[in-house]
C-alpha cells in the first residue's frame, strides 16, 4: 500500500534514510538520462588520467536524486512537491560506494504548508558525499489505492543476495583468513562484511602496508587481528596455514592473482586439498530469472574429465544445500538436446544423467544434454518437444569447460546485470574469491554464501576427506 505523512503528521525531528550502491548500470541510465557523457563517468583511463581516480566516478547529481527519491516515497512521500534545494558536494561517489541517505524535517511552515529537511549522504566510510538543505511542500491528503500501476514502474531489482546477506548476519560471524588485503577494495570488502556481521577477518599480509592502507583511507581495523607477512606469498602460505590450524573457518581472497593463492591451497601435505576435486561456483542473482542460478565450474578446472565433473557437480549441490535447497534441478548444458557421439559433452551428460540414477550422485534432479535456452526457459523448452523435470527450472548449470562457463557468467553479469558471487569448494574450508569490478553487495554475497557453506558444514560434521 502507498503511504505518506501529511503536513500535519510531520513532527521537527521525523527523519528517514535508506541506503543505494552505485552500480555500472546506475551511472549509464542516469548518463542517458541526464546527457551528462562526461567520460569520467564511462572510462577507468579517463577516471585515472583527469580525476586521478583508479575507477569510474558516479554522477553527482545522482546522489542528489537519491535525496528526492527518500523524500518523494518515504517522508513526507506520495504527494510531496519539490520547492527548493541547497547542497554542497563534499567527495565523489565511486562504482561500488554504498550510499546512505537520510532527511530529517527541521522547520514547518503553516501559511504555505512547507517543510525544510536537513539533507546528508555519506558513504561506507562515513565519508560526507552531500549535505545540504531541501524545502517541499507536503502532502495534505492520503493516497486512497494501493498505487497501482505505479509501483511497478521501476528497474527490476535483484534481491536474492539481499535475502541471503540479511539471513546470515543473523548467525554469529566466521573467522575468515584474509589473504593480502593491499588493495583499496581487498581491504574494504573484509571490512565491509565484518561490519555487516558476516565474518570477523584475520588480515594476512605486510603488517605495515596494511595499516598505512587503513589510516590513509580512513578504515578503523583496530577491532582485528593481523598477521605479518614479507609478501603475497607469504601471506598465501600463513593464510592457508591458520584454515588448516582450524582458526579460520574460511579464506578470502585479496589483492593478488588467484593462481598465487590457488598454490598455497593445492599441495596435500600444506593446503587444503580433499579427497573432492577443487572447483569454482558462481552464484548469479540475475534480475530476469526468478531464483538464484550457480554455474560451474568457470574459473578452476580447464577442459574437466567426466570424473573431474562427478566432483564439480558434488561442490555445486553441496553449496545448494547449504542454501537451503534441498532438491536443486541440475542442467547438464551442451550445445544441443539430444546425445551426439560427435560432440563429447553430449555424452558426458548422458554419463552422468546414469550415474544419478544409480546412487553414484545424490542430492539433485539432474539432467542432460540440455541446451541453454531450454535449461532457464520452460517456453523454449515445450516449442522443442523437451520432456525434462529440469527444463526452465534449472537451479544449477554444469557447463562443458572453462570457457564455456566463463564467458556465460560474464555475458549474464555484463549483459544480463546479474550480480555474482565467487566461491571455491572441493577444499577444508570455503574459499571466497572476489574481482576488483564485484558491487558492494556481490563482495558481501560471497561472504554470505561462504558463511552459509561453512555452518552447514559445521552441522552435518564434514571432514576434510568427505567434505
Amino acid at each position: 500500500m502507498l503511504s505518506n505523512k501529511t503536513y500535519n503528521e510531520i513532527h521537527i525531528g521525523d527523519t528517514a534514510s535508506m541506503q543505494r550502491t552505485l552500480t555500472k548500470q546506475d551511472i549509464d541510465l542516469f548518463g542517458l538520462l541526464s546527457g551528462d557523457m562526461n567520460p569520467t563517468h564511462f572510462s577507468d583511463a579517463y577516471a585515472k588520467m583527469l580525476l586521478e581516480r583508479h575507477k569510474l566516478v558516479g554522477h553527482s547529481m545522482w546522489g542528489a536524486a537519491l535525496i528526492s527519491s527518500l523524500l518523494g516515497n518515504d517522508l513526507p512521500g506520495p504527494g510531496t512537491i519539490y520547492q527548493s534545494q541547497q547542497f554542497d558536494f563534499h567527495n565523489a561517489v565511486e562504482l561500488g560506494d554504498n550510499l546512505t541517505i537520510s532527511v530529517t524535517a527541521t522547520a514547518k511552515n503553516n501559511a504555505d504548508g512547507s517543510v525544510v529537511f536537513d539533507c546528508r549522504v555519506v558513504n561506507q566510510s562515513n565519508e560526507e558525499i552531500i549535505t545540504g538543505v531541501a524545502k517541499v511542500k507536503a502532502p495534505t491528503r492520503k493516497p486512497i489505492d494501493a498505487g497501482s500501476p505505479y509501483a511497478a514502474m521501476q528497474l527490476h531489482r535483484k534481491a536474492a543476495f539481499k535475502k541471503l546477506i540479511s539471513i546470515v548476519k543473523e548467525w554469529a560471524p566466521i573467522a575468515t583468513a584474509v589473504c593480502h588485503p593491499c588493495s583499496k577494495e581487498a581491504l574494504e570488502g573484509p571490512v565491509q562484511a565484518a561490519l555487516s556481521h558476516l565474518i570477523d577477518p584475520i588480515l594476512v599480509g605486510p603488517e605495515s602496508k596494511i595499516r598505512e592502507l587503513a589510516e590513509r583511507l580512513t578504515i578503523d581495523i583496530r577491532p582485528y587481528r593481523v598477521v605479518d607477512a614479507k609478501h603475497s606469498h607469504d601471506a598465501a602460505v600463513k593464510a592457508v596455514a591458520l584454515c588448516r590450524s582450524g582458526e579460520a573457518e574460511a579464506l578470502m581472497k585479496g589483492s593478488l592473482h588467484t593462481d598465487e593463492l590457488m598454490r598455497a591451497v593445492v599441495p596435500s601435505a600444506t593446503g587444503l586439498r580433499t579427497e573432492r576435486r577443487i572447483s569454482h561456483i558462481f552464484a548469479m542473482d540475475l534480475p530476469t530469472y526468478p531464483r538464484p542460478l550457480f554455474i560451474t565450474d568457470a574459473a578452476i578446472n580447464i577442459y574437466p574429465t567426466l570424473e573431474d565433473k562427478v566432483d564439480i557437480l558434488k561442490n555445486a549441490i553441496a553449496l545448494a544445500h547449504a542454501l537451503k535447497i534441498s532438491q536443486p534441478k541440475v542442467a547438464i548444458l551442451s550445445a544441443v538436446e539430444t546425445v551426439n557421439p560427435k560432440i563429447p559433452s553430449t555424452i558426458e551428460a548422458a554419463a552422468l544423467c546414469k550415474m544419478a540414477d544409480r546412487g553414484q550422485i545424490e542430492g539433485a534432479i539432474i539432467d542432460g544434454p540440455l541446451a541453454f535456452d531450454n535449461a532457464i526457459s520452460m517456453e523454449a523448452a515445450l516449442i522443442k518437444g523437451i520432456r525434462s523435470p529440469v527444463a526452465g527450472e534449472a537451479d544449477i548449470l554444469l557447463v562443458p569447460d572453462l570457457e564455456a562457463g566463463n564467458m556465460l557468467a560474464k555475458q549474464l553479469a555484463y549483459l544480463g546485470k546479474a550480480d555474482s558471487a565467487g566461491i571455491v569448494l572441493g577444499t577444508r574450508v570455503p574459499i571466497i574469491l572476489t574481482s576488483r569490478a564485484d558491487s558492494a553487495e556481490a563482495r558481501l554475497a560471497s561472504c554470505a554464501v561462504a558463511v552459509a557453506f561453512a555452518y552447514w558444514q559445521r552441522e552435518n560434521q564434514l571432514t576434510a576427506k568427505n567434505v
